[in-house]
């Protein structure tokens, strides 16, 4: 009760900042972040569009991939009306195919950039049921899947920059709280959900790729320990928050539950203020594998907190995105 009641007047917490901070106000005392090149997925609207805007303003260099060309351009547009020097590079990605993120990741890489910040950002919520080309089914291989493979190919050129710059990279999974409602086998519950239509179920299969976004979190700090690489990777809870998530269903009983919940809901600036936090704040050097909400670290569910799961996902996860399912 106690917590609902800080949310609902934005009690700020040990960082200092609450449910009520923005993402201009977390990053007010942020470096200046023009050596920094960030690539930022689902940037076109939303949250990570508040996101993309706000780091531009702290001097980052941008990289927007989206499906749309037309919606990344007109992002850029908006962000340069708005800060005219900043640079925005806008490239082509479809999360939800395999081949796509490769030829992304070469593109970015024949660009000859550094990369310090990636931001896995984008999600998809769908009532509807759906499967990739790569037998996948469409939330879990959009949400997560495109994203493992994401990271995984970036890695490299992620510990170089750090290496080369001093500067630590950053590595941010955008999550949800909802992770916190899937419990059972994941695993096989992906596979029954892609290959039976009539046993998916929109809310489950999402809290199932959110669960994901939190265990590849804890897998791949594990992995940059080890390594010994001077990268972190993070996750965080952006909030209750409309955006354009849930456009597969837009319509009176969607308005009303959304006006029904309004006083939990967030602006977007206040639901970018964690992504943007986690991204950017000087005290969180060396801080990795941690789950944030409202600008400050909270806890996952007790399933998404399992070494044990989150190996067992990345495992299985390596075998999904080099060889069909």
């Amino acid at each position: 009760m106690l917590e609902t009641v800080g949310y609902l007047i934005g009690t700020a917490g040990a960082s200092g900042f609450s449910s009520k901070s923005t993402a201009e106000q977390v990053t007010d005392l942020c470096p200046d972040l023009r050596p920094i090149t960030a690539i930022i997925t689902g940037a076109t609207s939303g949250i990570g569009a508040e996101t993309a805007r706000v780091l531009a303003k702290r001097g980052a260099r941008l990289v927007l991939p989206a499906r749309s060309f037309k919606a990344a351009e007109e992002t850029k547009g908006r962000i340069l009306a708005e800060f005219p020097g900043s640079e925005i590079i806008v490239m082509g990605l479809d999360l939800s195919k395999l081949d796509s993120v490769r030829r992304f990741v070469t593109e970015f890489e024949s660009l000859n950039l550094p990369l310090n910040l990636l931001i896995n950002n984008a999600g998809k919520f769908s009532y509807d049921h759906g499967v990739t080309e790569d037998r996948i089914e469409m939330t879990f291989a959009t949400n997560y899947l495109g994203h493992f493979l994401l990271t995984k190919l970036l890695l490299k050129k992620m510990i170089e920059s750090a290496k080369t710059s001093g500067v630590q990279g950053r590595i941010v999974n955008v999550s949800s709280s909802i992770h916190t409602w899937f419990s059972g086998d994941m695993i096989h519950y992906l596979a029954l959900i892609t290959k039976n239509k009539s046993e998916y179920d929109g809310t489950r299969a999402y809290a199932l790729s959110k669960l994901a976004n939190v265990l590849h979190t804890k897998e791949l700090a594990r992995r940059l320990r080890e390594m010994e690489a001077n990268v972190t990777a993070n996750c965080v809870h952006p909030g209750i928050v409309r955006t354009r998530l849930t456009r597969d269903r837009e319509g009176l009983i969607t308005d009303l539950v959304f006006f029904l919940a309004s006083k939990l809901l967030k602006t977007i600036p206040q639901a970018a203020a964690t992504s943007c936090y986690v991204a950017t704040d000087p005290r969180l050097e060396n801080v990795n594998g941690k789950y944030f909400s409202d600008c400050n670290e909270a806890s996952a569910s007790k399933l998404g907190s399992s070494s044990a799961e989150a190996a067992r996902l990345w495992a299985a996860s390596e075998t999904m995105v080099s060889t069909p399912w």
